[in-house]
């Protein structure tokens, strides 16, 4: 299989499973017990917390709290947020970009009074950061922006937007789901006081996510009955995750540099080799570069539909993503692609590619031989044209 899906989720490192191994077996200690075994798995959680302290300029461990996913730490972030500043305001600032978690928890607070403004982005995917700021008002009580668009590879002006924020006293959540282990994440940089991550994406395991939450920074709680997370999300925690979790971040910190430049090179080498392959392919969002998330590839071919490319690639070993990452199932149009103008037809060709750290220039191009391949087949019968 040639994996070319790591937008979705990355296959944990050997290291990441040895270190999830012990807690799954042996040592199967409860965190919150007093016994050997739960001082043992506590003091995993704490290394772990330690490390992706690390990875994302934390200026304490504690400001690292674990979730059971992304989304979940992300639902956290923005709910809890909203709620505990309620009394100062009931206006949010976003994109209509960003992670399904973002608008579908600003969509349950607009169910509950508040009220939110979506700015539009460019036709690269980038938001103005002066359309943001004219977008805040008195009664605006958060923002939230991506770092990077999964769908675009869009990467977007965070520490410009920090600097109004600060200067108004809105806190800023940065979802970065779909950068760290990708790009350097400083949240001190960024000027976060919020931060979403998931480990899976950067080589470690799924069921564990990661949100950074600034020192006095205001964010209720969302799940009760525990003391869990220093009393902000009850619930026994995920060792073994947590623990891997903590290796991915070791690895994401040692090896960035190393994995970003290599995963470019291989993106010039699929586009450009697909654009010499195949006529009507266009790639959506910016350029190769500095303003491009290294891994990621969108590209919408016309004549075909992505579902069918993808479905036709799985039947002869590739492994790509159709029209959204996180919603490859689902029919609808990926709001990104809307948001930058893409025609609908043609959205409707829109393939997803995520590089990883082990993949190769041979994988690369016998990508790009099967893609034409299929593209041709799919282009002769189909009705999309």
């Amino acid at each position: 299989m040639i994996y070319l899906d790591h937008l979705t989720t990355t296959p944990p490192l050997t290291e990441v499973v040895d270190a999830m191994q012990p807690w799954l077996r042996g040592q199967f200690g409860a965190p919150a017990s007093l016994h050997k075994l739960g001082l043992e798995a506590r003091d995993a959680i704490d290394a772990a917390r330690e490390c992706l302290a690390k990875l994302v300029n934390a200026a304490e461990p504690e400001e690292i709290i674990f979730t059971s996913s992304g989304t979940e730490a992300i639902n956290h972030a923005v709910k809890g947020a909203a709620l505990a500043n309620r009394r100062f305001g009931s206006h949010i600032v976003t994109t209509g970009i960003e992670h399904p978690a973002v608008l579908g928890s600003v969509a349950w607070l607009e169910s509950q009074g508040f009220s939110s403004k979506r700015v539009g982005v460019d036709g690269q995917g980038r938001v103005d950061p002066d359309a943001l700021g004219r977008a805040m008002t008195d009664e605006t009580i958060l923002v939230c922006l991506h770092h990077a668009n999964l769908d675009l590879g869009t990467v977007q002006p965070v520490a410009e937007v920090a600097e109004l924020t600060g200067e108004r006293g809105i806190p800023l959540f940065v979802d970065a789901t779909a950068s760290v282990g990708w790009l350097a994440t400083d949240v001190q940089q960024l000027g976060a006081d919020l931060l979403a991550l998931a480990p899976h994406r950067f080589y470690g395991s799924k069921g564990v996510g990661v949100l950074y939450k600034k020192r006095r920074t205001r964010v209720e709680n969302l799940i009760h009955g525990g003391v869990q997370e220093n009393e902000f999300r009850a619930g026994t925690e995920n060792v073994a995750a947590i623990a891997g979790a903590g290796v991915a971040a070791e690895h994401a910190a040692a090896a960035l540099g190393q994995r970003a430049s290599q995963a470019a090179k291989l993106q010039v080498r699929l586009l450009e080799g697909i654009g010499q392959a195949i006529e009507g392919v266009h790639l959506n969002g910016p350029e190769p570069g500095d303003g491009r998330l290294p891994h990621q590839l969108s590209l919408s071919t016309g004549g075909v539909e992505g579902e069918g490319q993808a479905l036709m690639l799985d039947l002869r070993g590739v492994a790509i993503a159709a029209g959204a990452a996180c919603t490859t199932r689902s029919m609808r149009m990926p709001p990104a692609l809307r948001a930058i103008g893409r025609d609908a037809d043609l959205a409707k060709g829109t393939t997803l590619w995520g590089i990883g750290r082990d993949t190769t220039e041979a994988e690369i191009d016998r990508a790009i031989e099967l893609f034409a391949e299929v593209t041709s087949k799919l282009r002769s019968i189909s009705p999309v044209q």
